[in-house]
């Protein structure tokens, strides 16, 4: 709640700039491109009533500043923080239905295809953290229709985690995008991260298969092969050889493994929006 008031104070500070230099200098002063998103993941993430004031007061100076911002005509200001405040907005008015009406009023947000895309976008990433037990098949459907919005997508993707037994449609989603580099690229990390948390022993052949077939990084969130690895150990206990590392028995391989493994533990809960556009 004080991640709210704060940024609800911030945007106040905002509409009072006298002009665009202003604004520009109130904005980094208050670092609120961190501010912003992190209020608002707090927001998304809870079912207090408590909350609803300072956030229907974040959603009102975040309207006003659309309206005031855009009157000032200069390029910076419309092209990087006028977009930006767009998508607070989305963000917050999708929260605050949250608030005031719960799971019904999110899927109805999500439901509602005359509204934004960015609103129902924000609406169904409400429902993805809280992850309720009847949201599964709204989750699924985007899983398994070809040619769902990336950002949907990849939002079901992380729901998945949360529901034991959903590996299989992971998996097929992950096969039907093999081919498709950007998308593989954009979800396969994703897939990867949901299918290690779920930890199903009927993936381990799949994971196996990937570490001689896997893409390679440098960066272990984008490795398909570290992210196998890691996933096989969890369900074995073993090491095994890979395109990557092909000494298994390796201190380097065992420590690189034990970083990775740390990483990806510390963001199980963690959920990034994407950009939609």
């Amino acid at each position: 709640m004080v991640h709210v008031c704060r940024f609800a104070g911030a945007l106040e500070r905002l509409l009072v700039a006298r002009d665009a230099a202003a604004f520009e200098a109130t904005w980094t002063e208050g670092d609120l491109d961190q501010l912003g998103w992190s209020a608002l993941a707090v927001a998304r993430r809870a079912s207090v009533l408590a909350l609803e004031p300072p956030l229907a007061q974040v959603d009102r100076r975040l309207l006003a500043l659309l309206e005031r911002t855009r009157a000032f005509l200069e390029p910076h200001v419309l092209t990087f923080r006028v977009p930006e405040l767009e998508r607070w907005q989305h963000a917050a008015a999708a929260a605050l239905v949250g608030v005031r009406w719960g799971v019904a009023g999110l899927h109805t947000v999500v439901a509602d295809t005359q509204a934004p895309r960015a609103r129902r976008y924000f609406a169904f990433l409400c429902l993805v953290e809280r992850h309720p037990a009847g949201a599964w098949p709204l989750f699924e459907r985007y899983l398994v229709t070809p040619g769902a919005h990336y950002a949907f997508v990849a939002a079901a993707v992380a729901a998945a985690r949360y529901y034991p037994g959903r590996a299989p449609v992971l998996v097929r989603l992950f096969e039907r995008i093999r081919a498709d580099l950007m998308l593989r690229r954009f979800l396969g990390p994703r897939i990867l991260e949901s299918l290690y948390l779920l930890r199903d022993p009927e993936c381990l052949a799949w994971f196996e298969g990937l570490l001689v077939a896997g893409h390679t990084d440098v960066d272990p969130d984008l490795c398909e092969v570290t992210r196998a690895l890691v996933a096989v150990r969890a369900l074995t206990g073993r090491i095994a050889p890979s395109s990557k590392f092909p000494d298994a028995d390796a201190a380097s391989v065992r420590h690189a493994l034990d970083e990775a493994e740390r990483r990806y533990d510390a963001d199980r809960d963690r959920i990034l929006p994407v950009s939609v556009i």
